[in-house]
């Protein structure tokens, strides 16, 4: 079989250059395409529900919501197994899925089930799927720099436009904010003035609640005019809710100032961010969505941060303090120096053994082709340029042209064996 295949190779050697050439072309479009990351995606196919309840202890969260949820998703198909992660006031759920399952159909199955899942948690505990990206989808950390601007000024801008901005760059899956203070409003209470004024906590929430509403009415024509008519009761300031009436007592109105405290401040942190050792900062991580070209995402991010940096604040500034970016252009470029170092080395070792310019480029040849070739299987396979992987071609050069070689080393025996016979068939007049 090998024989016939040679021999019609020979025989039909422009076909054979032809098929080589369009490999090549072929490898060339797939290399432009092939996408590039610095280190391969190894985590597993998985997809991640998180719920939240604030002020519920991790015992209370794993049989309350934990195990009603690690139970109702175990008939998902395609599972192979569901973790799942209590602490306070969060559960954590891993589905993972076999390998080759589409991410988005898993997305989508277990939407279809936390849809039944639902009736059987707590009031108001809603579950909601994590991002669609992977263990290394974290591509780019940056920070704001500001001019003495406070954390909760500066959590506010992240939160409410820098955020909302980036996300919607194509290939981020989310913007994921940390550090500084998310601002709210706070209702002290005083437990003695609540006792001398008969009052309970429950009443205070539900006189907030009550308060912090807007009711729409209808639509009132008058002459050729007409007049929509709604009600604006949003708490707007911290002395709309001081003035907040809980009860009446002997006709007089039992306030929130007169029962508790109220003031602005941030929201209970487990831990804080600090950089470098000078100081908190606030800032936001750039998660890539499952399946895209990093060195693109994080090229297009870029791009959107300097057009995002026209809007904010006076004296305030994006500071990168991770980019995957760089670490992938230097793998690349290191790889790539590499590649083309050993074939201009293994390029020469043959010419100088072989002596003969035609079985040199005969052999040469297949280098880049073979190269080329290799990033059509790659894109096929869905693998990406990385460490690994141009690694493993790097390696294969030698042993891409050791074939070529052994082809050579053969064919010149042979024509020697053959002249040799030839030399003593015919005999000298």
């Amino acid at each position: 079989m090998i024989e016939k295949l040679i021999a019609v190779s020979l025989r039909n050697r422009f076909v054979v250059l032809l098929l080589a050439a369009i490999i090549f072309g072929f490898g060339l479009f797939a290399i432009k395409n092939n996408k590039i990351d610095a280190i391969p995606d190894l985590s597993e196919n998985q997809v991640i529900v998180f719920t939240e309840w604030q002020g519920r202890s991790p015992q209370i969260i794993e049989d309350q919501v934990t195990y009603p949820l690690v139970t109702g998703l175990q008939g998902i198909p395609d599972v192979k197994y569901v973790r799942a992660n209590s602490m306070f006031g969060m559960s954590f759920i891993y589905v993972i899925f076999k390998d080759g399952v589409d991410n988005y159909w898993a997305r989508s199955r277990v939407l279809e089930k936390l849809s039944t899942i639902n009736n059987t948690l707590p009031k108001d505990v809603v579950p909601t799927l994590g991002p669609d990206g992977t263990g290394v989808g974290h591509v780019l950390w940056y920070t704001l720099k500001t001019d003495g601007m406070d954390l909760g000024e500066q959590r506010a801008t992240q939160d409410w436009y820098i955020k909302f901005a980036l996300q919607n760059v194509d290939g981020v899956s989310e913007i994921a904010s940390f550090g500084g203070f998310q601002k709210q409003y706070q209702i002290t209470i005083d437990p003695n003035k609540m006792a001398y004024f008969n009052v309970g906590i429950k009443e205070v929430m539900d006189a907030v609640n009550a308060n912090n509403n807007e009711a729409g009415g209808r639509k009132f024509e008058l002459g050729s005019t007409g007049y929509i008519i709604k009600t604006s009761g949003y708490i707007k300031s911290i002395k709309e809710i001081e003035n907040i009436a809980i009860k009446t007592k002997n006709s007089i109105p039992v306030r929130i100032k007169d029962v508790a405290n109220v003031q602005m401040a941030g929201e209970g942190r487990l831990g804080i961010f600090d950089l470098n050792g000078a100081g908190e900062a606030v800032g936001g991580i750039v998660v890539m969505r499952s399946g895209e070209n990093a060195d693109e995402v994080i090229k297009r991010v870029k791009l959107k941060m300097n057009e995002v940096a026209k809007g904010l604040p006076k004296g305030m500034s994006f500071n990168i303090v991770y980019d995957r970016g760089k670490l992938i252009e230097e793998s690349i470029n290191s790889i790539s120096h590499t590649l083309i170092e050993e074939m201009i080395v293994v390029s020469l070792i043959v010419i100088i053994f072989l002596m003969h310019w035609r079985s040199a480029i005969s052999i040469i040849i297949q280098i880049p082709i073979t190269i080329a070739a290799s990033f059509i299987l790659l894109n096929a396979f869905g693998i990406s340029s990385n460490i690994m992987s141009l690694t493993g071609i790097a390696l294969a050069i030698g042993v891409i042209v050791d074939n070529g070689i052994i082809m050579s080393e053969n064919a010149y025996k042979q024509l020697s064996i053959r002249q040799e016979e030839l030399n003593k068939t015919i005999k000298p007049e």
